[in-house]
């Protein structure tokens, strides 16, 4: 059963603004691959970190996906972003 699913991606894109749309799109492609369907893409923008993080970044570009999949799809897109460069962060949960 599908259940709707809200994700927060956020993108390295230090000196690479004009890769950003690329990204997005890669992104949202990887997930509709895997068996979700799309509802809203928001760019949230580039935020600071208050704390500089492992990848020695102090800032990233947010984007949030509202979707619809099945539970398994969450498990497999995560595990292919992993191996995405310009994927720093990723975070999914359940909306009600």
């Amino acid at each position: 059963m599908k259940r709707k699913y809200e994700g927060v991606i956020v993108l390295k894109m230090q000196g690479q603004e004009e890769g950003l749309d690329e990204a997005v799109g890669g992104i949202t492609k990887e997930l509709e691959s895997n068996g979700a369907t799309m509802e809203q893409i928001e760019r949230v923008g580039k935020k600071e970190f208050a704390h500089e993080n492992h990848a020695k970044q102090n800032h990233g570009y947010f984007v949030q996906y509202h979707f619809e999949a099945e539970p398994s799809v969450i498990d497999g897109v995560q595990e292919k972003l992993k191996l995405n460069d310009s994927v720093m962060l990723q975070h999914y949960r359940r909306r009600r």
